[in-house]
């Protein structure tokens, strides 16, 4: 349960992260310009869906700026802080005492991130007006179910089924020769 809360959360938040840092000025690209590569195809446009005005969009953007080195910095940490633990772990000569520091250490590193993560969610959640943000509930709650599908599909699938289409290649081209 709570890993799944986690997903939701950050889910949601890269969501909202991701959907709103892409945005462009408007002299660069228009707002309702086609998607660049497959991955913002699937990703619903907030920026038309919520018709954010351009003084909230220069809020979001404000805010991405502020919070982009603290999130990238605390990041950093969380990797740090992993690499450590599978260092003290995987040493020769481990230390029950020095893994629990370093555990500990980690989980504040990933603490700190979900933190700022946390802060700029709410911040960008301050920037909608209430009708911006029902709209937005729906357009999450959507796309939380298509990234629940999602999984669900790629747990149902046989464990051979990545190699299948390979497998379906090489006997076409056998037969093509």
């Amino acid at each position: 349960m709570k890993k799944l809360n986690y997903k939701i959360l950050f889910s949601a938040f890269f969501l909202l992260t991701v959907s709103f840092s892409t945005v462009k000025s408007q002299d660069e690209t228009p707002l309702d310009a086609p998607p660049q590569n497959f991955n913002q195809a699937r990703r619903p446009n907030l920026l038309n869906e919520l018709d954010l005005s351009q003084n909230q969009i220069q809020q979001i953007r404000r805010i991405n700026a502020d919070k982009k080195p603290l999130l990238r910095e605390a990041q950093q940490k969380v990797r740090e802080a992993n690499r450590s633990l599978d260092q003290a772990i995987y040493t020769d000569d481990a230390d029950e005492t020095e893994i629990q520091t370093r555990l500990k250490a980690a989980q504040l590193a990933q603490a700190e991130v979900i933190k700022i993560r946390s802060a700029t969610e709410f911040a960008v959640r301050r920037v909608l007006n209430s009708n911006q943000l029902v709209r937005f509930r729906e357009i999450r709650q959507k796309f939380m179910e298509r990234m629940e599908n999602n999984l669900n599909q790629r747990k149902n699938r046989p464990l051979n089924a990545p190699n299948q289409r390979f497998i379906n290649r090489q006997r076409k081209q056998r037969q093509n020769n």
